[in-house]
Protein backbone atom coordinates (compact mmCIF):
# COMPACT_ATOMS: atom_id res chain seq x y z
CA UNK A 1 0.00 0.00 0.00
CA UNK A 2 1.23 3.64 -0.85
CA UNK A 3 1.35 5.80 2.72
CA UNK A 4 -0.79 8.35 3.40
CA UNK A 5 1.29 9.19 6.60
CA UNK A 6 3.98 10.47 4.94
CA UNK A 7 5.43 12.89 7.40
CA UNK A 8 5.07 10.70 10.59
CA UNK A 9 6.69 8.29 8.90
CA UNK A 10 9.61 11.01 8.24
CA UNK A 11 9.40 12.41 12.14
CA UNK A 12 9.10 9.06 13.78
CA UNK A 13 12.07 7.47 11.41
CA UNK A 14 10.27 4.34 11.27
CA UNK A 15 8.98 4.27 7.51
CA UNK A 16 11.06 1.85 5.32
CA UNK A 17 10.94 3.80 2.00
CA UNK A 18 11.98 2.80 -1.83
CA UNK A 19 14.22 4.86 -3.91
CA UNK A 20 13.94 4.23 -7.59
CA UNK A 21 16.74 5.21 -9.30
CA UNK A 22 17.35 5.29 -13.57
CA UNK A 23 20.00 1.96 -12.72
CA UNK A 24 19.04 0.45 -9.18
CA UNK A 25 17.06 -0.22 -6.62
CA UNK A 26 17.18 0.49 -2.71
CA UNK A 27 15.58 -0.33 -0.12
CA UNK A 28 16.40 0.47 3.52
CA UNK A 29 15.09 2.14 6.46
CA UNK A 30 15.75 5.48 7.52
CA UNK A 31 17.33 6.69 10.86
CA UNK A 32 15.62 9.11 13.07
CA UNK A 33 15.69 12.33 11.69
CA UNK A 34 15.83 16.09 12.65
CA UNK A 35 12.86 18.19 12.05
CA UNK A 36 14.77 20.59 9.63
CA UNK A 37 16.05 17.50 7.45
CA UNK A 38 12.74 16.06 7.39
CA UNK A 39 10.81 18.90 6.11
CA UNK A 40 13.38 18.92 3.57
CA UNK A 41 13.36 15.62 2.50
CA UNK A 42 9.70 15.63 2.80
CA UNK A 43 9.26 18.35 0.12
CA UNK A 44 11.33 16.98 -2.13
CA UNK A 45 9.00 13.84 -1.75
CA UNK A 46 6.54 15.95 -2.29
CA UNK A 47 7.48 17.11 -5.55
CA UNK A 48 8.14 13.63 -7.02
CA UNK A 49 5.67 11.15 -4.99
CA UNK A 50 3.16 8.84 -7.45
CA UNK A 51 0.47 9.11 -5.23
CA UNK A 52 -0.50 12.43 -3.41
CA UNK A 53 -0.11 12.36 0.47
CA UNK A 54 -3.53 12.85 1.10
CA UNK A 55 -4.89 10.70 -1.27
CA UNK A 56 -6.11 6.79 0.17
CA UNK A 57 -4.27 4.26 0.18
CA UNK A 58 -3.95 2.51 -3.09
CA UNK A 59 -2.55 -1.73 -4.18
CA UNK A 60 0.64 -1.06 -6.09
CA UNK A 61 2.59 -3.77 -7.63
CA UNK A 62 5.97 -3.33 -8.98
CA UNK A 63 8.08 -3.35 -12.17
CA UNK A 64 8.82 -7.67 -12.38
CA UNK A 65 12.74 -6.19 -12.56
CA UNK A 66 12.50 -4.87 -8.87
CA UNK A 67 11.67 -8.45 -7.86
CA UNK A 68 14.32 -9.70 -10.03
CA UNK A 69 16.91 -8.10 -8.63
CA UNK A 70 15.73 -7.75 -4.52
CA UNK A 71 13.42 -10.65 -4.24
CA UNK A 72 10.83 -8.03 -1.94
CA UNK A 73 7.66 -7.09 -1.96
CA UNK A 74 6.22 -4.10 -0.53
CA UNK A 75 4.08 -4.01 3.01
CA UNK A 76 1.34 -1.93 4.25
CA UNK A 77 2.61 0.81 5.25
CA UNK A 78 5.94 1.69 3.03
CA UNK A 79 6.32 4.46 1.34
CA UNK A 80 6.95 4.54 -2.56
CA UNK A 81 8.54 7.52 -4.36
CA UNK A 82 10.91 7.84 -7.19
CA UNK A 83 13.68 10.69 -8.47
CA UNK A 84 13.43 10.14 -11.82
CA UNK A 85 11.18 8.82 -14.46
CA UNK A 86 11.88 5.48 -16.24
CA UNK A 87 10.44 2.95 -17.82
CA UNK A 88 11.84 0.11 -16.57
CA UNK A 89 11.64 1.27 -12.85
CA UNK A 90 8.49 2.40 -13.23
CA UNK A 91 5.42 1.24 -10.21
CA UNK A 92 2.61 0.09 -11.91
CA UNK A 93 -0.70 1.16 -10.12
CA UNK A 94 -2.59 -2.55 -10.48
CA UNK A 95 -2.40 -5.88 -11.94
CA UNK A 96 -5.06 -4.53 -14.74
CA UNK A 97 -1.67 -2.54 -15.90
CA UNK A 98 0.85 -5.35 -15.89
CA UNK A 99 -1.80 -7.40 -17.83
CA UNK A 100 -2.15 -5.04 -20.26
CA UNK A 101 1.07 -4.82 -20.72
CA UNK A 102 1.70 -8.33 -21.37
CA UNK A 103 -0.95 -7.98 -24.30
CA UNK A 104 0.55 -4.96 -25.81
CA UNK A 105 3.65 -7.34 -26.07
CA UNK A 106 1.80 -10.08 -27.75
CA UNK A 107 1.49 -12.36 -24.80
CA UNK A 108 -1.58 -13.98 -23.17
CA UNK A 109 -2.02 -13.37 -19.51
CA UNK A 110 -2.83 -16.69 -17.26
CA UNK A 111 -6.96 -15.95 -17.16
CA UNK A 112 -6.64 -15.33 -20.85
CA UNK A 113 -5.03 -18.61 -21.52
CA UNK A 114 -7.82 -20.31 -18.91
CA UNK A 115 -10.76 -18.61 -20.89
CA UNK A 116 -9.42 -19.89 -24.00
CA UNK A 117 -8.79 -23.30 -22.23
CA UNK A 118 -12.45 -23.47 -21.12
CA UNK A 119 -13.78 -23.47 -24.70
CA UNK A 120 -11.93 -26.64 -26.25
CA UNK A 121 -14.60 -29.06 -26.29
CA UNK A 122 -12.82 -31.60 -24.00
CA UNK A 123 -14.31 -34.78 -23.52
CA UNK A 124 -14.47 -38.48 -21.84
CA UNK A 125 -14.33 -41.14 -24.47
CA UNK A 126 -13.89 -44.80 -24.55
CA UNK A 127 -12.23 -46.76 -27.56
CA UNK A 128 -14.96 -49.38 -28.52
CA UNK A 129 -12.82 -51.00 -31.92
CA UNK A 130 -9.21 -49.86 -32.87
CA UNK A 131 -6.97 -51.01 -36.02
CA UNK A 132 -3.90 -50.67 -37.96
CA UNK A 133 -4.91 -47.81 -41.06
CA UNK A 134 -4.38 -49.80 -43.96
CA UNK A 135 -2.61 -46.57 -45.97
CA UNK A 136 -0.35 -45.33 -42.80
CA UNK A 137 2.31 -47.08 -41.07
CA UNK A 138 2.18 -44.51 -37.87
CA UNK A 139 -1.54 -44.70 -37.63
CA UNK A 140 -3.94 -46.25 -35.78
CA UNK A 141 -7.83 -45.97 -36.62
CA UNK A 142 -10.20 -45.86 -33.91
CA UNK A 143 -14.07 -45.75 -33.09
CA UNK A 144 -14.36 -43.37 -29.84
CA UNK A 145 -17.39 -43.36 -28.16
CA UNK A 146 -17.48 -39.42 -26.73
CA UNK A 147 -21.58 -39.60 -25.58
CA UNK A 148 -22.63 -38.68 -29.07
CA UNK A 149 -25.16 -40.81 -30.85
CA UNK A 150 -22.82 -42.06 -33.06
CA UNK A 151 -18.67 -42.92 -32.30
CA UNK A 152 -16.63 -41.03 -33.80
CA UNK A 153 -13.95 -42.15 -36.53
CA UNK A 154 -10.04 -40.85 -35.09
CA UNK A 155 -6.81 -41.22 -36.19
CA UNK A 156 -3.69 -41.01 -33.81
CA UNK A 157 0.36 -41.62 -34.59
CA UNK A 158 0.51 -44.24 -32.04
CA UNK A 159 1.49 -47.19 -33.12
CA UNK A 160 5.22 -46.87 -32.25
CA UNK A 161 4.31 -45.99 -28.45
CA UNK A 162 1.22 -48.05 -27.94
CA UNK A 163 0.62 -51.43 -28.76
CA UNK A 164 -2.95 -51.88 -30.72
CA UNK A 165 -4.25 -54.62 -27.43
CA UNK A 166 -4.06 -52.01 -25.18
CA UNK A 167 -6.21 -49.61 -26.87
CA UNK A 168 -9.42 -51.99 -26.88
CA UNK A 169 -12.12 -50.98 -24.34
CA UNK A 170 -10.14 -47.78 -23.20
CA UNK A 171 -11.01 -45.07 -21.35
CA UNK A 172 -9.22 -41.77 -23.34
CA UNK A 173 -9.69 -37.93 -23.55
CA UNK A 174 -10.51 -35.94 -26.27
CA UNK A 175 -10.29 -32.95 -28.09
CA UNK A 176 -13.37 -32.84 -29.63
CA UNK A 177 -13.63 -29.51 -31.31
CA UNK A 178 -11.30 -29.62 -34.31
CA UNK A 179 -11.98 -29.43 -37.92
CA UNK A 180 -12.33 -33.07 -39.26
CA UNK A 181 -8.80 -33.77 -41.35
CA UNK A 182 -8.49 -36.35 -44.02
CA UNK A 183 -5.58 -38.84 -42.54
CA UNK A 184 -4.25 -40.81 -45.78
CA UNK A 185 -7.88 -41.27 -47.07
CA UNK A 186 -9.63 -41.87 -43.54
CA UNK A 187 -11.30 -38.30 -41.57
CA UNK A 188 -10.45 -38.13 -38.38
CA UNK A 189 -12.88 -36.06 -36.02
CA UNK A 190 -10.93 -35.40 -32.98
CA UNK A 191 -7.79 -36.25 -31.26
CA UNK A 192 -6.94 -38.82 -28.30
CA UNK A 193 -4.60 -36.88 -26.04
CA UNK A 194 -1.73 -38.22 -24.97
CA UNK A 195 1.68 -37.30 -22.26
CA UNK A 196 5.17 -37.09 -23.79
CA UNK A 197 8.78 -36.45 -22.33
CA UNK A 198 11.08 -33.99 -24.23
CA UNK A 199 12.38 -36.40 -26.51
CA UNK A 200 8.67 -37.73 -27.56
CA UNK A 201 10.46 -41.22 -27.22
CA UNK A 202 7.96 -41.85 -24.49
CA UNK A 203 4.31 -41.16 -25.33
CA UNK A 204 1.28 -42.40 -23.03
CA UNK A 205 -2.12 -41.68 -23.35
CA UNK A 206 -4.32 -39.69 -20.89
CA UNK A 207 -6.24 -41.72 -18.08
CA UNK A 208 -9.78 -40.53 -17.08
CA UNK A 209 -10.33 -41.36 -13.52
CA UNK A 210 -12.53 -44.72 -12.68
CA UNK A 211 -15.91 -44.22 -13.07
CA UNK A 212 -15.97 -41.22 -15.26
CA UNK A 213 -18.36 -41.67 -18.00
CA UNK A 214 -17.80 -41.31 -21.60
CA UNK A 215 -19.62 -37.67 -23.17
CA UNK A 216 -18.59 -35.94 -19.57
CA UNK A 217 -16.49 -32.64 -20.47
CA UNK A 218 -13.34 -31.53 -18.53
CA UNK A 219 -12.14 -28.93 -17.39
CA UNK A 220 -9.25 -27.14 -15.74
CA UNK A 221 -9.87 -25.82 -11.97
CA UNK A 222 -11.61 -26.60 -8.76
CA UNK A 223 -14.68 -29.26 -8.65
CA UNK A 224 -16.89 -26.25 -8.34
CA UNK A 225 -15.83 -24.65 -11.42
CA UNK A 226 -17.63 -27.23 -13.26
CA UNK A 227 -20.81 -25.02 -13.13
CA UNK A 228 -19.22 -22.09 -15.29
CA UNK A 229 -17.76 -23.68 -17.74
CA UNK A 230 -18.72 -22.04 -20.91
CA UNK A 231 -20.31 -23.41 -24.45
CA UNK A 232 -17.47 -25.00 -26.25
CA UNK A 233 -16.23 -23.07 -29.24
CA UNK A 234 -16.73 -24.46 -32.68
CA UNK A 235 -14.33 -26.31 -34.67
CA UNK A 236 -14.03 -23.25 -37.12
CA UNK A 237 -13.89 -21.24 -34.00
CA UNK A 238 -11.13 -22.88 -33.02
CA UNK A 239 -9.26 -22.79 -36.05
CA UNK A 240 -9.94 -19.25 -36.84
CA UNK A 241 -9.20 -17.86 -33.10
CA UNK A 242 -6.08 -20.80 -32.93
CA UNK A 243 -7.39 -21.38 -29.61
CA UNK A 244 -5.41 -24.60 -29.34
CA UNK A 245 -2.19 -23.44 -29.95
CA UNK A 246 -2.89 -20.73 -27.45
CA UNK A 247 -3.58 -23.33 -24.83
CA UNK A 248 -1.15 -26.41 -25.91
CA UNK A 249 2.04 -24.85 -25.00
CA UNK A 250 1.13 -25.07 -21.37
CA UNK A 251 -0.31 -28.06 -20.72
CA UNK A 252 1.58 -30.88 -18.86
CA UNK A 253 1.50 -33.03 -16.36
CA UNK A 254 2.93 -32.17 -12.71
CA UNK A 255 5.24 -34.38 -10.08
CA UNK A 256 2.75 -36.26 -9.53
CA UNK A 257 1.49 -37.40 -13.43
CA UNK A 258 -1.45 -35.13 -12.66
CA UNK A 259 -2.42 -32.80 -15.70
CA UNK A 260 -3.10 -30.00 -15.26
CA UNK A 261 -3.11 -26.08 -17.43
CA UNK A 262 -0.08 -24.31 -15.29
CA UNK A 263 -1.50 -24.50 -11.89
CA UNK A 264 -4.78 -25.73 -12.60
CA UNK A 265 -5.68 -29.20 -12.56
CA UNK A 266 -7.53 -31.24 -15.20
CA UNK A 267 -10.21 -33.31 -14.28
CA UNK A 268 -13.84 -34.88 -14.64
CA UNK A 269 -16.37 -35.15 -11.79
CA UNK A 270 -14.97 -38.20 -10.76
CA UNK A 271 -11.75 -36.97 -10.18
CA UNK A 272 -8.30 -35.86 -11.97
CA UNK A 273 -6.96 -37.02 -15.28
CA UNK A 274 -3.55 -38.26 -15.06
CA UNK A 275 -0.30 -39.80 -17.65
CA UNK A 276 0.52 -43.23 -15.88
CA UNK A 277 4.09 -42.72 -15.58
CA UNK A 278 5.33 -39.56 -17.48
CA UNK A 279 6.27 -36.41 -14.76
CA UNK A 280 7.01 -32.72 -15.92
CA UNK A 281 5.21 -33.75 -19.36
CA UNK A 282 4.52 -32.11 -22.43
CA UNK A 283 0.54 -32.09 -23.29
CA UNK A 284 -0.39 -32.46 -27.31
Amino acid sequence: MVSTTTTNHLLKGSGSFLLSSHRHHILGRRPLLLPTTARIINNRIRSTIITPVAAPPLPISLHRDFYDRTKTSLQKGTLCYSTASNASDTIVASDEGNAKNEEDNGELTVEKIREAASTLDIRVGRILKAWRHEEADSLYVEEVDVGEPEPRIICSGLVKYVPLHLLQDRNVVVLANLKPRNMRGVKSNGMLMAASDASHESVELLVPPEGAIPGERVWFGSPEEKENLPEAASPNQVQKKKIWEQVQPHLKTDDSCVAALRMHYMRTSAGLIVSQSLKNARIS
